[in-house]
């Protein structure tokens, strides 16, 4: 008998403050941080285009980028339609599609993204989990990445999954007073193992050109911002193969029709107890 039973995962969105996840819950579990400061939870819902980017929690729409210009990206601050068909939401000739479906307990995000032809992008789920200092990240392989100090000279680095430079990334904890992020190349898997709670995530790119699948790793110990600092732990499933679309052959690309699609999936467990 395995060790793990599944367990339904379910979301909520907010179409009118960025197409933002406000929940990803999974038996009886909320996944997602929410920042404990109240004004920085109360200046979220009042962004406007052009803002620095509000570290509310939650999970975040970053596109056409995650760092550079615009900061987070376009979507974020922008108000999305929502149909029976969807939510979309437009920004000068380009849209995003999102469709959230359950499926088998699972939940099923696909996304499509239209443009002009060639159209250079990263697009990244970024979703903020509140997880104790005992979880785990697991990743399968040993993939390629590159990452940045947040605390030090913030030079770039690389390695692979998951011990860089006697840091082993896949612990996220306990707390030492560090804050790095990552990308890891061509991956389309990860679960994190939190106590008796593990949530699976997959995604595959089905229809654009480029670099492929990646993941981006926020990974902050109480050691970002200065001052006052706090712990968050940013997974972001994502197209492109950096943060930044500025980086010429490590974004994705739509096709010759202008189009890029993929899908996210989503799958929770928890784990079974004597008795």
């Amino acid at each position: 008998m395995s060790a793990w039973q599944a367990v339904p995962v379910s979301v909520s969105t907010d179409p009118a403050s960025g197409g933002r996840w406000t929940s990803l819950a999974a038996g009886g579990r909320e996944w997602l941080w929410s920042n404990p400061d109240p004004e920085v939870r109360r200046a979220r819902t009042s962004v406007r285009p052009g803002d620095a980017f509000v570290d509310a929690g939650g999970g975040e729409e970053c596109f056409p980028t995650v760092q550079g210009d615009p900061d987070h990206g376009e979507l974020w601050t922008l108000p999305w339609h929502r149909s029976a068909s969807g939510e979309t939401v437009e920004v000068g000739n380009r849209r995003l599609t999102r469709r959230v479906r359950a499926r088998d307990g699972d939940l099923c995000v696909r996304y499509r993204i239209a443009g002009p032809a060639g159209m250079r992008f990263v697009h990244a789920v970024h979703l903020l989990l509140d997880l104790s200092p005992r979880s785990l990240l697991e990743i399968p392989g040993q993939p390629a990445l590159t990452w940045r100090d947040a605390v030090g000279p913030g030079e770039h680095r690389t390695g692979r999954w998951p011990v860089v430079d006697g840091t082993d990334f896949s612990r996220l904890g306990p707390d030492d007073g560090t804050a790095a992020c990552l990308v890891v190349h061509d991956v389309t898997s990860c679960r994190i193992v939190d106590g008796f709670d593990a949530l699976t995530l997959s995604w595959r790119r089905t229809r654009g050109e480029g670099p492929g699948e990646g993941l981006v790793l926020w990974r902050n110990l109480r050691g970002w911002p200065g001052g006052s600092p706090y712990r968050s732990i940013g997974l972001e499933p994502c197209l492109g193969a950096t943060v930044d679309h500025e980086e010429t052959g490590l974004c994705s690309v739509t096709d010759a029709t202008g189009v890029a699609e993929w899908q996210l999936v989503i799958a929770g467990h928890r784990r079974r107890t004597p008795g």
